[in-house]
């Protein structure tokens, strides 16, 4: 997904980001803002993940929203 279509959409699919990964806060949702650089880290930093596991699992997530 486009960054900018990330960032565009992000008040409708915030929702799902805290479904799929329940340690984010309401907090760390609005710092991301819709920018996948800054979810990807969160995800690093809350969940110890790999930058490239991050990203994996960010293109799932990705994937899975657009279906």
């Amino acid at each position: 997904m486009d960054n900018n279509v990330l960032k565009g959409k992000w008040l409708q699919i915030k929702g799902e980001a805290k479904k799929q990964w329940g340690k984010l806060t309401d907090d760390d949702l609005d710092v991301i803002a819709g920018e996948k650089d800054k979810l990807v880290g969160k995800l690093q930093e809350r969940y110890g993940h790999s930058k490239d596991d991050a990203e994996a699992e960010y293109r799932n997530w990705e994937q899975s929203i657009r279906s």
